[in-house]
Protein backbone atom coordinates (compact mmCIF):
# COMPACT_ATOMS: atom_id res chain seq x y z
CA UNK A 1 0.00 0.00 0.00
CA UNK A 2 1.38 3.41 -0.97
CA UNK A 3 1.38 5.90 1.86
CA UNK A 4 1.63 9.54 0.78
CA UNK A 5 2.76 12.18 3.27
CA UNK A 6 1.98 15.81 2.43
CA UNK A 7 4.69 17.74 4.19
CA UNK A 8 7.12 20.60 4.01
CA UNK A 9 9.25 21.98 6.82
CA UNK A 10 7.95 25.42 5.80
CA UNK A 11 4.39 26.31 6.83
CA UNK A 12 1.85 28.05 4.64
CA UNK A 13 2.56 26.09 1.45
CA UNK A 14 -1.00 24.77 1.16
CA UNK A 15 -0.24 21.18 2.08
CA UNK A 16 -3.51 20.61 3.94
CA UNK A 17 -5.70 22.05 1.19
CA UNK A 18 -3.88 19.98 -1.42
CA UNK A 19 -4.09 16.88 0.76
CA UNK A 20 -7.83 17.36 1.26
CA UNK A 21 -8.57 17.76 -2.44
CA UNK A 22 -6.18 14.97 -3.46
CA UNK A 23 -7.65 12.50 -0.95
CA UNK A 24 -11.19 13.18 -2.13
CA UNK A 25 -10.32 13.07 -5.82
CA UNK A 26 -8.26 9.89 -5.52
CA UNK A 27 -11.16 8.27 -3.67
CA UNK A 28 -13.64 9.44 -6.32
CA UNK A 29 -11.48 7.97 -9.07
CA UNK A 30 -11.05 4.67 -7.17
CA UNK A 31 -14.55 4.01 -5.79
CA UNK A 32 -13.80 0.34 -5.12
CA UNK A 33 -10.75 1.16 -3.01
CA UNK A 34 -10.62 2.02 0.68
CA UNK A 35 -8.72 5.17 1.55
CA UNK A 36 -7.30 6.02 4.96
CA UNK A 37 -6.52 9.64 5.85
CA UNK A 38 -4.29 10.21 8.88
CA UNK A 39 -4.15 13.72 10.30
CA UNK A 40 -0.86 14.07 12.18
CA UNK A 41 -1.05 17.85 12.38
CA UNK A 42 -2.22 19.08 15.82
CA UNK A 43 -4.10 21.91 14.14
CA UNK A 44 -6.36 19.18 12.67
CA UNK A 45 -7.39 21.35 9.72
CA UNK A 46 -7.61 18.36 7.39
CA UNK A 47 -10.00 16.69 9.82
CA UNK A 48 -12.20 19.79 10.06
CA UNK A 49 -12.43 19.93 6.27
CA UNK A 50 -13.33 16.26 5.94
CA UNK A 51 -15.87 16.55 8.75
CA UNK A 52 -17.78 19.47 7.24
CA UNK A 53 -15.65 22.61 7.09
CA UNK A 54 -16.84 25.93 8.46
CA UNK A 55 -20.44 25.77 7.27
CA UNK A 56 -20.87 22.05 7.91
CA UNK A 57 -19.89 22.13 11.60
CA UNK A 58 -16.52 20.50 10.99
CA UNK A 59 -15.06 21.89 14.20
CA UNK A 60 -18.01 20.72 16.29
CA UNK A 61 -17.92 17.28 14.69
CA UNK A 62 -14.22 17.05 15.45
CA UNK A 63 -14.81 18.02 19.08
CA UNK A 64 -17.32 15.18 19.37
CA UNK A 65 -14.61 12.73 18.29
CA UNK A 66 -12.25 14.17 20.91
CA UNK A 67 -14.89 13.73 23.62
CA UNK A 68 -15.43 10.05 22.83
CA UNK A 69 -13.90 7.42 25.08
CA UNK A 70 -11.35 6.55 23.93
CA UNK A 71 -10.65 9.73 21.99
CA UNK A 72 -11.50 8.91 18.38
CA UNK A 73 -8.35 10.53 17.01
CA UNK A 74 -4.61 10.18 16.63
CA UNK A 75 -4.34 11.70 20.10
CA UNK A 76 -6.49 8.88 21.45
CA UNK A 77 -4.23 6.31 19.85
CA UNK A 78 -1.13 8.03 21.23
CA UNK A 79 -2.76 8.01 24.69
CA UNK A 80 -3.02 4.23 24.38
CA UNK A 81 0.65 4.04 23.41
CA UNK A 82 2.09 6.24 26.16
CA UNK A 83 1.82 3.52 28.86
CA UNK A 84 3.10 0.92 26.36
CA UNK A 85 5.57 2.78 24.18
CA UNK A 86 7.82 -0.11 23.18
CA UNK A 87 5.29 -2.83 22.45
CA UNK A 88 1.90 -2.62 20.80
CA UNK A 89 -0.86 -3.05 23.40
CA UNK A 90 -4.10 -4.89 22.69
CA UNK A 91 -6.32 -2.33 21.01
CA UNK A 92 -8.94 -2.07 18.31
CA UNK A 93 -7.86 0.33 15.52
CA UNK A 94 -11.53 0.95 14.69
CA UNK A 95 -11.81 2.82 17.99
CA UNK A 96 -9.72 5.62 16.47
CA UNK A 97 -11.16 5.70 12.93
CA UNK A 98 -14.27 7.54 11.73
CA UNK A 99 -16.12 7.73 8.41
CA UNK A 100 -16.38 11.41 7.40
CA UNK A 101 -19.20 10.87 4.88
CA UNK A 102 -21.52 10.03 7.78
CA UNK A 103 -21.13 13.65 8.89
CA UNK A 104 -20.25 15.32 5.60
CA UNK A 105 -22.03 13.77 2.58
CA UNK A 106 -19.73 15.62 0.17
CA UNK A 107 -16.89 13.27 1.09
CA UNK A 108 -16.61 9.97 -0.80
CA UNK A 109 -17.90 7.04 1.23
CA UNK A 110 -14.66 5.10 0.79
CA UNK A 111 -12.62 7.65 2.78
CA UNK A 112 -11.95 6.89 6.45
CA UNK A 113 -10.13 9.14 8.88
CA UNK A 114 -7.88 9.06 11.90
CA UNK A 115 -8.64 12.60 13.02
CA UNK A 116 -6.08 15.13 14.15
CA UNK A 117 -5.97 16.26 17.74
CA UNK A 118 -4.35 19.28 19.48
CA UNK A 119 -3.63 17.05 22.48
CA UNK A 120 -0.70 15.70 20.46
CA UNK A 121 1.15 18.92 21.32
CA UNK A 122 0.70 18.11 25.02
CA UNK A 123 1.89 14.56 24.41
CA UNK A 124 4.96 15.68 22.45
CA UNK A 125 7.36 16.07 25.39
CA UNK A 126 6.40 12.70 26.84
CA UNK A 127 6.80 11.05 23.43
CA UNK A 128 10.24 12.62 22.94
CA UNK A 129 11.33 11.56 26.44
CA UNK A 130 10.22 7.99 25.84
CA UNK A 131 12.09 7.88 22.54
CA UNK A 132 15.33 8.98 24.24
CA UNK A 133 15.10 6.68 27.26
CA UNK A 134 18.05 4.31 27.57
CA UNK A 135 16.89 0.71 28.13
CA UNK A 136 19.34 -2.17 27.53
CA UNK A 137 18.28 -4.36 24.64
CA UNK A 138 15.55 -1.99 23.40
CA UNK A 139 15.95 0.50 20.57
CA UNK A 140 13.57 2.95 22.19
CA UNK A 141 13.68 5.59 19.43
CA UNK A 142 12.80 3.02 16.79
CA UNK A 143 9.99 1.58 18.90
CA UNK A 144 8.41 5.02 19.25
CA UNK A 145 9.04 6.06 15.66
CA UNK A 146 7.01 2.99 14.60
CA UNK A 147 3.78 3.99 16.36
CA UNK A 148 1.91 4.95 13.17
CA UNK A 149 3.47 2.07 11.24
CA UNK A 150 2.26 -0.24 14.02
CA UNK A 151 -1.24 1.20 13.68
CA UNK A 152 -1.30 0.71 9.91
CA UNK A 153 0.06 -2.80 10.36
CA UNK A 154 -2.85 -3.65 12.65
CA UNK A 155 -5.25 -2.86 9.81
CA UNK A 156 -4.00 -5.95 7.95
CA UNK A 157 -4.25 -4.59 4.41
CA UNK A 158 -7.79 -3.25 4.78
CA UNK A 159 -6.91 -0.08 2.86
CA UNK A 160 -5.58 0.47 -0.63
CA UNK A 161 -3.94 3.84 -0.05
CA UNK A 162 -3.11 6.06 2.90
CA UNK A 163 -2.67 9.83 2.93
CA UNK A 164 -0.90 11.57 5.80
CA UNK A 165 -1.05 15.27 6.61
CA UNK A 166 2.04 16.11 8.68
CA UNK A 167 2.87 19.19 10.73
CA UNK A 168 5.51 21.59 9.32
CA UNK A 169 7.64 21.07 12.41
CA UNK A 170 10.08 18.20 12.62
CA UNK A 171 9.10 17.23 16.13
CA UNK A 172 8.80 13.63 17.21
CA UNK A 173 5.18 13.22 16.14
CA UNK A 174 6.07 14.50 12.66
CA UNK A 175 8.94 12.05 12.47
CA UNK A 176 6.53 9.28 13.49
CA UNK A 177 4.28 10.34 10.61
CA UNK A 178 7.01 10.59 7.99
CA UNK A 179 8.68 7.32 8.94
CA UNK A 180 5.41 5.53 8.12
CA UNK A 181 5.20 7.07 4.62
CA UNK A 182 6.51 5.59 1.39
CA UNK A 183 6.13 8.74 -0.72
CA UNK A 184 6.49 12.47 -0.04
CA UNK A 185 4.40 15.17 -1.68
CA UNK A 186 6.23 18.46 -1.15
CA UNK A 187 4.17 21.63 -1.75
CA UNK A 188 6.16 24.78 -2.48
CA UNK A 189 5.25 28.41 -2.96
CA UNK A 190 6.73 30.76 -5.57
CA UNK A 191 9.06 32.44 -3.07
CA UNK A 192 12.64 32.10 -1.99
CA UNK A 193 11.71 30.80 1.45
CA UNK A 194 10.15 27.79 -0.27
CA UNK A 195 13.47 27.11 -1.98
CA UNK A 196 15.12 27.06 1.42
CA UNK A 197 12.22 24.96 2.70
CA UNK A 198 12.96 22.39 0.02
CA UNK A 199 16.59 22.27 1.10
CA UNK A 200 15.57 21.94 4.75
CA UNK A 201 13.07 19.18 4.00
CA UNK A 202 15.63 17.05 2.19
CA UNK A 203 18.22 17.78 4.84
CA UNK A 204 15.90 16.66 7.65
CA UNK A 205 14.47 13.55 5.97
CA UNK A 206 17.37 12.41 3.79
CA UNK A 207 20.39 14.04 5.43
CA UNK A 208 21.30 15.99 2.28
CA UNK A 209 23.56 19.01 2.79
CA UNK A 210 23.55 18.91 6.56
CA UNK A 211 25.18 22.06 7.98
CA UNK A 212 27.80 20.00 9.82
CA UNK A 213 28.83 16.30 9.89
CA UNK A 214 28.26 16.34 13.65
CA UNK A 215 24.51 16.14 13.06
CA UNK A 216 24.58 13.03 10.89
CA UNK A 217 24.99 10.52 13.72
CA UNK A 218 21.88 11.89 15.45
CA UNK A 219 19.79 12.40 12.34
CA UNK A 220 16.44 10.88 11.43
CA UNK A 221 18.11 9.65 8.23
CA UNK A 222 20.99 7.90 9.94
CA UNK A 223 18.89 6.26 12.62
CA UNK A 224 16.41 4.81 10.15
CA UNK A 225 19.08 3.82 7.63
CA UNK A 226 21.17 2.02 10.26
CA UNK A 227 18.06 0.07 11.23
CA UNK A 228 17.53 -0.96 7.61
CA UNK A 229 14.38 1.10 7.26
CA UNK A 230 13.26 2.68 3.99
CA UNK A 231 13.02 6.45 3.91
CA UNK A 232 10.05 8.11 2.16
CA UNK A 233 11.07 9.23 -1.33
CA UNK A 234 10.08 12.54 -2.90
CA UNK A 235 7.31 11.67 -5.35
CA UNK A 236 5.76 15.01 -6.34
CA UNK A 237 6.87 18.61 -5.92
CA UNK A 238 3.74 20.76 -6.13
CA UNK A 239 4.37 24.39 -7.02
CA UNK A 240 1.28 25.66 -5.31
CA UNK A 241 -0.73 28.89 -5.40
CA UNK A 242 0.88 30.32 -8.50
CA UNK A 243 -0.93 33.56 -9.30
CA UNK A 244 -3.66 32.84 -11.85
CA UNK A 245 -3.09 35.76 -14.17
CA UNK A 246 0.68 35.86 -13.93
CA UNK A 247 1.43 32.17 -14.04
CA UNK A 248 4.90 30.72 -14.36
CA UNK A 249 5.86 33.36 -16.97
CA UNK A 250 5.46 36.18 -14.44
CA UNK A 251 7.89 38.03 -12.21
CA UNK A 252 7.93 34.87 -10.11
CA UNK A 253 9.75 33.10 -12.93
CA UNK A 254 13.22 33.73 -11.51
CA UNK A 255 12.24 32.18 -8.18
CA UNK A 256 10.58 29.21 -9.86
CA UNK A 257 13.63 28.75 -12.06
CA UNK A 258 15.91 28.73 -9.01
CA UNK A 259 13.71 26.02 -7.47
CA UNK A 260 13.92 24.01 -10.70
CA UNK A 261 17.70 24.42 -10.76
CA UNK A 262 17.99 23.29 -7.15
CA UNK A 263 15.79 20.26 -7.83
CA UNK A 264 17.76 19.37 -10.96
CA UNK A 265 20.99 19.48 -8.98
CA UNK A 266 19.59 17.39 -6.14
CA UNK A 267 18.11 14.90 -8.60
CA UNK A 268 21.46 14.47 -10.31
CA UNK A 269 23.47 14.12 -7.11
CA UNK A 270 20.93 12.11 -5.09
CA UNK A 271 18.73 10.17 -7.56
CA UNK A 272 17.65 7.53 -5.03
CA UNK A 273 15.89 10.19 -2.95
CA UNK A 274 13.32 10.69 -5.72
CA UNK A 275 10.82 8.39 -7.39
CA UNK A 276 11.13 10.36 -10.68
CA UNK A 277 14.09 10.69 -13.00
CA UNK A 278 13.20 13.99 -14.68
CA UNK A 279 11.72 17.25 -13.42
CA UNK A 280 8.87 16.99 -15.93
CA UNK A 281 7.69 13.81 -14.22
CA UNK A 282 8.02 15.15 -10.70
CA UNK A 283 6.71 18.72 -10.76
CA UNK A 284 3.08 19.81 -10.81
CA UNK A 285 2.20 23.49 -11.21
CA UNK A 286 -0.97 24.58 -9.42
CA UNK A 287 -2.24 28.13 -9.71
CA UNK A 288 -4.18 29.87 -6.98
CA UNK A 289 -7.66 28.39 -6.37
CA UNK A 290 -8.83 31.86 -5.34
CA UNK A 291 -12.54 32.24 -4.48
CA UNK A 292 -13.36 28.68 -5.53
CA UNK A 293 -10.86 27.38 -3.01
CA UNK A 294 -12.24 29.60 -0.25
CA UNK A 295 -15.76 28.29 -0.89
CA UNK A 296 -14.68 24.65 -1.19
CA UNK A 297 -12.78 24.72 2.08
CA UNK A 298 -15.45 26.70 3.93
CA UNK A 299 -18.04 24.13 2.87
CA UNK A 300 -15.76 21.13 3.34
CA UNK A 301 -16.24 20.03 -0.26
CA UNK A 302 -14.01 18.59 -2.96
CA UNK A 303 -14.14 20.67 -6.13
CA UNK A 304 -16.31 18.03 -7.79
CA UNK A 305 -19.08 18.87 -5.28
CA UNK A 306 -18.86 22.67 -5.45
CA UNK A 307 -21.73 24.15 -7.43
CA UNK A 308 -21.52 27.19 -9.66
CA UNK A 309 -23.42 30.28 -8.55
CA UNK A 310 -23.90 32.11 -5.27
CA UNK A 311 -22.61 30.75 -1.97
CA UNK A 312 -23.26 32.26 1.45
CA UNK A 313 -20.07 32.23 3.50
CA UNK A 314 -19.93 34.11 6.79
CA UNK A 315 -23.09 36.01 5.96
CA UNK A 316 -21.71 37.26 2.65
CA UNK A 317 -22.59 36.23 -0.88
CA UNK A 318 -19.69 34.77 -2.86
CA UNK A 319 -20.02 33.82 -6.50
CA UNK A 320 -18.23 30.89 -8.08
CA UNK A 321 -18.03 30.34 -11.83
CA UNK A 322 -18.33 26.94 -13.52
CA UNK A 323 -15.21 27.66 -15.57
CA UNK A 324 -13.09 28.23 -12.51
CA UNK A 325 -14.43 25.13 -10.77
CA UNK A 326 -13.36 23.18 -13.85
CA UNK A 327 -9.96 24.88 -13.73
CA UNK A 328 -9.45 23.93 -10.07
CA UNK A 329 -10.58 20.38 -10.73
CA UNK A 330 -8.14 20.08 -13.62
CA UNK A 331 -5.26 21.19 -11.39
CA UNK A 332 -6.10 18.57 -8.76
CA UNK A 333 -6.55 15.92 -11.44
CA UNK A 334 -3.03 16.67 -12.62
CA UNK A 335 -1.70 16.16 -9.10
CA UNK A 336 -3.72 13.00 -8.48
CA UNK A 337 -2.60 11.52 -11.81
CA UNK A 338 0.92 11.38 -10.33
CA UNK A 339 -0.19 9.39 -7.28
Amino acid sequence: MNRYAFWNNKGGTGKTSLAFQAICRWAEQHPDSRVLALDLCPQANLSELLLGGLTGQGSSNLNQLHQAKPRRSIGGYFEARLPSPYSLPALNPADYICIPSQLNPAIPKNVELVAGDPVVELQANAIATLSNTQIPGIETWLKVIDWVSDFIGQLKGAYDAAFIDANPSFGMYTQIALSSATHLVLPLMADDSSRRGLQNALSLVHGIQLPSPIYSQYSFTQKLSQAGRTLPRVHVVAKNRLTQYMGPASAYQSVLTSIDNLLASLLQLNPTVFTFTSLANGIVEIRDFQTTGVVAFAEGKPFSKVSAGNHYIGGKVTQVSADYIAFCQSAIDDLVSRL
